[in-house]
């Protein structure tokens, strides 16, 4: 038999029989009764005992030690409080549990935690119908998910997170994009974020003495143990993973001055709703209803690449150093805008191997799970499916088990065999349970299986799964049911798992109260009225629309729809929706419009279906970045890139030239460099 499974047996027994004696036993009596500890001596039960609970422990599953007054180890009383081991009641209502259903629904195949999320909506559905059984709600779709994206990127983020969780030290190779470098890394990883499609950690570096952010993405190689030891570090009490998810992209890194910002009326309620938390919002003193913007930053580019993007109607007003760094960029952007063509480009040299690569990461079509959940879990899951089944005299269908768990057979066998064996102490066995020919799987009835007949608290891998799922799908199904799902989960817990390990950052604004309202109407079959903000022409319109379900994409949130004006499927982006708000007239919902048919496509790539491709021009300080992101066309001499970009719309694409601050300029076609610098001139009067 396998140490691993030898250790499980043991863990398993030792729960039981502490639950089953109902009082303190000693160390003595555990060495005696309980299953894989007799036959050893006093050194080996003492390790192995030691370790089993150090281990437990971190499962999240605490014994009670009780220390005689001599203080002699060798008489230490130990026993698990029933509530050290369960998890208590959570009162979900209907709409709650179909809610965390649908998550998983969604998230499946697509989301690094899936599997210990499916394990841990087992647990928390005790003794209701379960979740996972629950219709398909159809109301939301994802085109963006928690994914690891890949094998390798899956092996990294399953190695990291195992090392949080045991309080590893890695070192690993990291390339460096400022540096264009690849340089080793000694880290005690903190924590995970998930933020904009990208899994990130957070940890102290120990080449720098300070805690860093690394884009697992950008990790090389495997990640490795730095030392065989059982802990390396002890992350401090007062790390807040907070403060990273909610910082804007402009201000990572160390503070170098406040900006203020002017904000036009035109999109002041648009900054204010999703940039205002990140600085300070007053009303700007000109007679409109424009707005002061004032924020901190530690990336000049990074804040002028996002005012930029806003054009005419945001301008940076100080500091000095600030105003004036950005006035170089907007001149810059104008000079390589100024003629027809783009002239003095270097020579087209073959592309690079990094180029490749890059494309290859980009590219992949893996999705996969990343986090396998403990064995021990799985387990425990499994005996409170099988006792279930034995106490209602029921058979159970070996495949039914298989899906519900996502295991292989060949894994459920050796489950229930592990599971056979574990026991109270004194040959009093938890269950016992038998795959028969026929694929049925019979459970004996026996009532041994008291302390196992209730849920088991969640593991830490299983409680942030829960979790970050609910963060993840955010405040989008009707009726607010996931965020009070998660305060009940929270209440259970005892505690917030994303301050334990993960956490999901919205990568776009607050659209929550615009959300609420528009999953209202789709769950009603109501109108919606929406004044909505056409960036392109920067106008509002008002539109009434059948709402079908809210999509998220790489931008931000969406609403597919159909737009009986325009009779045809309109996807409106929810950070523009200035106001929602339900008519009282229903519709009857269209069987042709299937409004997630290309969740697929745009929403994941960011690419919109387009017959247009514009060829643009990436400077050599930026081309690392674009060789990450985008398509690579041509590599030129001196280390500057052509890229092409698809797009369906001009405006999104000067957009994009804008936020490159001055390190793009289109090369074609010549309408859109036009478009460009019909933009940029815009801009000059201010800067000049």
């Amino acid at each position: 038999m396998a140490k691993d499974t030898e250790k499980l047996i043991r863990q398993l027994s030792l729960i039981s029989y502490l639950m089953a004696e109902r009082r303190p036993v000693t160390a003595l009596e555990i060495r005696r009764d309980v299953e894989g500890y007799s036959g050893m001596n006093e050194d080996a039960f003492a390790r192995r005992f030691y370790a089993d609970r150090a281990e437990l422990e971190s499962l999240g599953i605490q014994l009670t030690v009780e220390k005689p007054a001599d203080g002699v180890a060798e008489q230490e009383n130990y026993s698990l409080r029933p509530e050290n081991f369960h998890l208590p009641a959570i009162a979900f209502t209907d709409d709650e549990l179909a809610s965390l259903q649908f998550a998983l629904q969604l998230l499946d195949g697509e989301f690094a935690y899936a599997e210990p999320l499916r394990l841990a909506l087992q647990q928390i559905s005790w003794g209701r119908p379960s979740p996972l059984n629950a219709p398909d709600q159809g109301s939301i779709a994802l085109g963006v998910t928690a994914s690891a994206g890949g094998h390798d990127l899956s092996q990294r983020l399953a190695k990291i997170e195992t090392a949080i969780f045991r309080n590893k030290t890695i070192t690993f190779d990291y390339y460096t994009m400022e540096r264009d470098a690849v340089e080793a890394r000694k880290v005690d990883p903190y924590h995970l974020l998930f933020q904009a499609g990208q899994f990130y950690l957070l940890g102290r570096s120990h080449e720098r003495d300070a805690i860093r952010v690394f884009r697992l993405s950008r990790i090389r190689g495997k990640v490795a143990y730095a030392t065989k030891a059982e802990h390396d570090f002890k992350r401090p009490t007062d790390f807040d993973p907070r403060a990273y998810a909610l910082r804007a992209d402009w201000q990572f890194g160390d503070p170098l001055g406040q900006a203020e910002i002017y904000i036009s009326d035109r999109i002041a309620w648009q900054v204010e709703r999703h940039f205002g938390r990140y600085g300070d919002v007053r009303p700007a003193d000109d007679g409109t209803d424009a707005i002061i913007f004032s924020t901190y930053y530690a990336s000049v580019r990074q804040l002028a690449a996002w005012a930029l993007r806003f054009g005419e109607r945001a301008r940076i007003l100080g500091p000095d150093e600030l105003v004036a760094e950005v006035n170089q960029r907007v001149e810059r952007l104008h000079d390589l805008h100024a003629g027809d063509t783009l002239e003095n480009l270097a020579a087209v040299v073959p592309p690079s191997e990094t180029a490749e690569a890059a494309e290859d990461v980009i590219a992949s079509p893996k999705r996969e799970t990343a986090i396998r959940p403990e064995r021990f879990a799985r387990l425990v899951t499994l005996a409170s499916i099988l006792i279930q089944a034995g106490r209602a005299n029921e058979l159970l269908a070996l495949h039914t088990v298989i899906d519900a768990l996502q295991v292989s057979e060949a894994e459920l066998r050796e489950d229930v065999n592990v599971l056979n064996v574990v026991n109270f102490g004194g040959g009093s066995y938890v269950l016992y349970a038998e795959i028969r020919d026929d694929g049925m799987i019979e459970v004996d009835p026996e009532p041994y299986s008291d302390n196992f007949a209730r849920p088991a608290r969640l593991l830490p891998v299983e409680a942030k799964a829960l979790i970050a799922a609910i963060d993840l799908i955010g405040d989008h199904l009707p009726e607010g049911a996931l965020n009070s799902a998660r305060d009940k989960i929270v209440a259970a817990l005892g505690s917030d798992p994303m301050e334990q390990g993960l956490q999901v950052a919205s990568g776009t604004g607050d659209d929550s109260k615009i959300a609420r309202v528009v999953s209202n109407a789709i769950a009603e079959s109501k109108l919606v009225r929406l004044e909505y903000y056409k960036a392109n022409e920067d106008v509002f319109s008002t539109r009434e629309i059948e709402p079908y379900a809210l999509i998220n994409g790489r931008e931000g949130w969406y609403v597919a729809s159909f737009d009986p004006e325009r009779e045809d499927v309109r996807h409106f982006r929810l950070d523009r929706v200035k106001t929602a708000e339900i008519l009282d007239q229903t519709f009857t919902p269209r069987p042709e419009v299937d409004p997630a048919a290309d969740v697929d496509g745009w929403p994941r790539t960011g690419e919109v279906e387009a017959s247009r491709v514009a060829r643009v021009w990436i400077s050599p300080d930026r081309a690392r970045w674009s060789r990450e992101q985008r398509r690579v066309a041509q590599e030129l001499a001196d280390g500057s890139v052509i890229v092409e970009l698809p797009y369906k719309g001009t405006d999104w694409l000067v957009r994009e030239v804008l936020a490159e601050a001055g390190d793009a300029a289109v090369v074609a076609p010549p309408e859109a460099r036009a478009a460009v610098r019909e933009a940029v001139d815009k801009l000059l009067p201010a800067v000049r």
